[in-house]
């Protein structure tokens, strides 16, 4: 034991050192090596639900470009139908262009008629407001109109609308909450024969005799080719408004 001793002692310093540092290294390749076995178990373990989480979403994936191709065919298809959409449109739109000239939402201009109402002349006294027209004078005016067959009438640029109110107000005539003062212009576009309808009616002559003439009221009249009716500026209520459903629908 003595001569071991001293024979380490003769070793060289550098040589101790290399001999410790190998013993080390072959320890460490040894627990290495000892624990490869485990590892290379453990990730095949785990491999297997990794397999089939791709497997699954490629599924997932190949449903969804099914779909796609599927959708692509369907606009496709809708797109083969536009010529056939583009002329239901058009039926709509000349079915609500139709319905907006029903209710006065439209200006119009055509060949038409123009009645001008004015008070009596001179001055008052007994009897004054018979000499005044009246919102009940311009409204038979309006109503013998709408009978005679007018597709539009304003009093004063007012469009008279199946909603519009004719009322008397002071001196002055409240139409679609705007004041009118007169003298009172009634246009009305309508047949070629609108005067000769207007003035054939037997109601239209008895207002006259009985209204007019007594009160000295002035009332004029002109035929014109050119006659506009601007549209209905005040609000369009649909309280009352459903759709038309076909039976069985």
């Amino acid at each position: 034991m003595t001569a071991l001793v001293d024979r380490l002692r003769r070793l060289p310093s550098w040589q101790v050192t290399l001999s410790a540092a190998l013993l080390v290294l072959g320890f460490l390749i040894a627990a290495q090596l000892s624990a490869e076995g485990p590892r290379i178990r453990y990730t095949s373990q785990e491999r297997a639900p990794l397999t089939e989480t791709v497997k699954g979403l490629q599924a997932q994936q190949d449903a969804l470009k099914a779909r796609i191709l599927e959708l692509r065919g369907t606009i496709g298809d809708l797109e083969a139908q536009l010529p056939a959409s583009a002329a239901q449109e058009k039926t709509l739109n000349a079915e609500l262009e139709r319905a907006r000239i029903a209710g006065g939402l439209v200006q119009l201009s055509g060949t038409g008629l123009v009645f001008r109402m004015e008070d009596a002349d001179g001055a008052p006294g007994t009897g004054a407001a018979d000499r005044l027209v009246t919102a009940r004078d311009v409204r038979i005016i309006v109503a013998e109109l709408w009978l005679a067959g007018a597709e539009s009438v304003s009093v004063n640029g007012e469009r008279i609308a199946t909603t519009s109110a004719i009322l008397d107000i002071g001196n002055s005539i409240l139409a679609n909450s705007a004041y009118l003062a007169p003298p009172y212009e009634i246009h009305a576009i309508g047949p070629a024969d609108l005067y000769d309808r207007v003035t054939g009616s037997a109601s239209f002559v008895e207002f006259v005799r009985d209204r007019i003439n007594p009160a000295g009221l002035r009332l004029s009249f002109a035929e014109l080719e050119q006659v506009t009716v601007p549209a209905f500026a005040g609000t369009v209520s649909g309280r009352y408004i459903r759709p038309n459903v076909a039976a069985g629908s």
